[in-house]
């Protein structure tokens, strides 16, 4: 067992977990930082702590290492040290058999152990911002990766495994950016959900023809490495991804086929004139039945954002950076919501993806809100708890701190009464903002807290049976990437309730909340289609820094969803 500190007491923070059977703890900042200098470690009995599925230790730099006994909390799927000062991962990490998601950035690692390859489970791995310079055979082994970030490290070269196994089927981002990297294998046309590739600041001088041949690729990123090619360079300093990839199809200057010989790109030349024909024969034999079923399909239709006073825009202060930085949004036009359980269907349907695509909230969240109750524009903000003031869903306004130790006592009280250990609602998320100084929040122009992520949205902004135009949000501490793919997964099941809506026709009220005001008569909408407004988000200078949907987003493979842009 671990020996560290084990003369010290208990911290408050491990004796509350152990006493309450806590499933999420958090250990962050100044505070916890003095503890772990005066114990010369993180105190022995956190290991003990065998409940714990969500455990983050991060803004500590004497933290250097963690002991072996980490083995023993086998229920970890979510494990944050990131911010510290750790020169060493130990091998009892890879008995983590539940772990999902693993946060090991900015620290000082110069190797990982090669038990991380027995993560099964693991679906996130960062290790950015360390001197790494070599990552451990193997990470093919955990077949259920979709995201891996290595940006600013010492790599010359990503393990070849990564992309010459058929297993890594679900990894659609590679961050790598910052490296000392010198080349990419061909065989990264191998990953077959790769969506986003990142090997900026390099030594790469070629970029493989193959990676066009990635089906879902819609970002990529190699700016400051000098390439040979000097055309293709300075198309992928201007970040012309579509652009980049016709280029690399088109085999590059000269129409040269990359690295092939002449027969083999006569061969592939062959190919795609072969391919081109089956096409046109396609679609001159489309039968009269397709054309009908193509008439059955979802459609939701992207609207540019216009540069009008009116166009919806949210800035983003600098303060939260360090808290929530994460953030893109939109608005959704022709969401019928007053028939039958088609409000009630939505709102389930969002907590579904609270618990599944967005990790417990730990990777991402939600929020909904009725476009015409809010006033634009917008600012991303975080605010000290006692300074942030909000209208809960269902509750009175207050501030951020008593709302907090409100549920806190709410939480309580249901262990005491159903005599267990979980709980449910809002309550599961509040060690999500332990030893957090400062709070995220969305405010609108009035002045107004119309969200506070990670745990509520505003009273004043919620939508109703009434609601037809909304505007969404999604926030991530994690990635950038992340908040485009659950907005993506958002708007498309949307579309799909929508639809179910129109088909089905159920008479308005049925859910027992009708509105007094509504028409039976005209609760059934001409169309289930959507339509999705862009909106930008701003820096504090005004720069733009995301705008969703942008040409890369909602490129969906869901059979009968049309995208119209």
């Amino acid at each position: 067992m671990a020996v560290e500190g084990a003369s010290q007491a208990v911290w408050p923070e491990i004796e509350k977990a152990e006493k309450e059977n806590r499933r999420e703890l958090v250990l962050h900042g100044t505070a916890v930082d003095k503890k772990i200098e005066s114990c010369g470690g993180i105190h022995p009995r956190l290991y003990s702590l065998s409940l714990l599925n969500y455990l983050e230790v991060s803004q500590c730099p004497s933290l250097h290492s963690i002991h072996q006994d980490i083995r023993n909390l086998v229920h970890l799927q979510s494990l944050i040290l990131c911010r510290n000062k750790i020169t060493s991962v130990p091998k009892g990490i890879g008995e983590l058999k539940a772990l999902k998601v693993l946060d090991l950035s900015v620290n000082a690692l110069q190797d990982l152990p090669e038990e991380i390859s027995s993560l099964s489970e693991l679906t996130t791995l960062n290790v950015s911002c360390n001197n790494i310079r070599e990552l451990p055979l193997g990470l093919s082994q955990c077949t259920k990766l979709c995201s891996i970030n290595v940006s600013k490290n010492e790599l010359t070269q990503l393990p070849e495994d990564l992309y010459s196994s058929s297993n890594l089927e679900l990894l659609n981002t590679i961050i790598a950016s910052e490296n000392a990297i010198e080349q990419l294998s061909s065989e990264i046309h191998n990953l077959p959900a790769l969506k986003v590739l990142d090997l900026s600041n390099n030594k790469l001088q070629e970029i493989p023809f193959e990676l066009a041949d990635c089906p879902k690729l819609k970002e990529i990123n190699f700016k400051e490495n000098k390439l040979k090619d000097k055309r293709l360079e300075k198309m992928v300093n201007s970040c012309q991804t579509k652009s980049v990839l016709d280029y690399l199809r088109g085999g590059g200057r000269g129409k040269g086929k990359g690295k092939q010989d002449g027969e083999s790109a006569e061969r592939s030349d062959g190919k795609r004139n072969v391919s081109k024909k089956k096409n046109a024969q396609r679609q001159k034999n489309k039968t009269e039945e397709e054309e009908v079923d193509e008439l059955k399909q979802m459609v939701v239709r992207i609207l540019h954002v216009s540069d009008s006073p009116a166009a919806v825009m949210v800035k983003v202060s600098p303060q939260v950076k360090d808290v929530r930085p994460f953030i893109v949004c939109c608005i959704v036009k022709g969401m019928n919501l007053k028939p039958g359980n088609a409000l009630k269907r939505f709102l389930v349907a969002q907590t579904k993806l609270h618990d599944e695509i967005c990790a417990k909230r730990t990777a991402a969240t939600i929020a909904t809100h009725d476009l015409s109750l809010l006033k634009a524009p917008l600012q991303y903000d975080a605010r000290t708890p006692d300074v942030l003031r909000i209208v809960p869903l269902g509750r009175k306004e207050m501030k951020a701190d008593d709302l907090l130790k409100m549920l806190q006592q709410e939480a309580h009280e249901q262990r005491k009464q159903k005599k267990r250990q979980n709980v449910s609602g809002l309550h599961k998320y509040l060690q999500l903002l332990d030893g957090k100084d400062h709070y995220p929040c969305l405010v609108d122009a009035d002045g107004h807290v119309i969200s506070f992520p990670p745990i509520t949205n505003s009273e004043r902004t919620k939508i109703k049976k009434t609601t037809c135009e909304l505007f969404l949000e999604v926030t991530s501490s994690t990635n950038l990437q992340i908040c485009k793919d659950v907005m993506d997964t958002l708007i498309i099941k949307m579309a799909e309730l929508n639809k179910f809506t129109f088909d089905h026709k159920e008479e308005a009220g049925s859910d027992g909340e009708m509105d007094s005001t509504s028409d039976p008569s005209v609760d059934s909408s001409a169309s289930p289609e959507l339509s999705v407004v862009q909106v930008k988000v701003l820096d504090a200078e005004g720069n733009l820094k995301v705008v969703y949907p942008s040409k890369t987003d909602l490129t969906s493979d869901v059979s009968h969803l049309t995208i119209v842009r």
